[in-house]
């Protein structure tokens, strides 16, 4: 089960939004905006640093995995562990039957 978030969403979008502005602004936000804006609405620098990169990311201004990947990827690393044990109570089973098979009946 995922942790309550420390942070509602629109706070998050609003802080990526102003970040995003900033950065885009002739004079590129002057300095730290990062620290500026985390100050300005209460959210740590790196945790909106972070936020930020994975904005970029999924618009594909900046190379990395994208949240769908990411999701993808997961959901596909979940189902390689069930078949992988699946395939081993399978094993199981059959070396189980066989043995029984290959025993003298009385």
């Amino acid at each position: 089960m995922a942790a309550p978030r420390k942070y509602p969403a629109e706070l998050r979008e609003r802080a990526i939004r102003l970040v995003l502005d900033a950065k885009a602004a002739p004079d590129g936000g002057g300095g730290n905006v990062f620290k500026r804006i985390g100050e300005q609405l209460g959210i740590n620098p790196e945790t909106l640093r972070g936020w930020v990169k994975q904005v970029e990311i999924d618009n594909g201004t900046r190379p990395g995995t994208t949240t769908d990947d990411a999701t993808r990827l997961a959901e596909l690393e979940r189902e390689v562990r069930e078949l992988r044990r699946a395939n081993a109570i399978l094993k199981s089973a059959s070396a189980f039957f066989a043995a029984e098979l290959d025993r003298p009946s009385r």
